[in-house]
């Protein structure tokens, strides 16, 4: 019966070990755990940029006026027959 005792005491401890400090631990899994959550929320704001950028693709791909509008704003071109105004503060 001690035998029994002590084999079952000797398991306990090792799988203990093995739980604190072997290959796959406890602290492992709770740092893998928030590395994939950090992941996620990584990807999630990517997927946002991507959804932006593809609509102004398509945007630009479709029509004049997404085109019109980045040459204004980016490039400061007017159409014939507009004046420009600048105003210096």
């Amino acid at each position: 019966m001690k035998a029994v005792i002590l084999l079952l005491v000797l398991l306990v401890g090792y799988l203990q070990y093995r739980l604190w400090f072997g290959d796959g631990n406890l602290v492992e899994v709770f740092q893998l755990r928030d590395e994939v959550e950090a992941q996620r929320e990584e990807n999630s704001q990517l997927q946002e940029r991507n959804a932006v950028l593809d609509a102004e693709v398509r945007d630009l791909q479709q029509g004049h006026d997404a085109i019109e509008e980045h040459a204004r704003e980016d490039l400061g071109m007017v159409k014939d027959g507009e004046t420009f105004y600048q105003i210096v503060e």
